[in-house]
């Protein structure tokens, strides 16, 4: 997973808030991977958003 490339192409900045000990745990994801905290961000944001196709209304809805 390391070695795979993300965030590549025009990228644009996304400002949020988020519970202080998700961001301590993405720092402390940061640096014991050496990846950085936006890839790691993307990578989880890319595989919620793969589970969760109905959120973008890419499938049909369920019953």
């Amino acid at each position: 997973m390391k070695s795979q490339k993300h965030n590549q192409g025009e990228l644009k900045e996304v400002t949020i808030k988020i519970e202080v000990n998700v961001a301590d745990d993405l720092q402390t994801m940061a640096q014991n991977s050496g990846m950085k905290i936006d890839d790691i961000v993307t990578i989880a944001l890319k595989r919620f958003r793969s589970s969760h196709s109905d959120y973008l209304k890419q499938t049909p809805p369920t019953e």
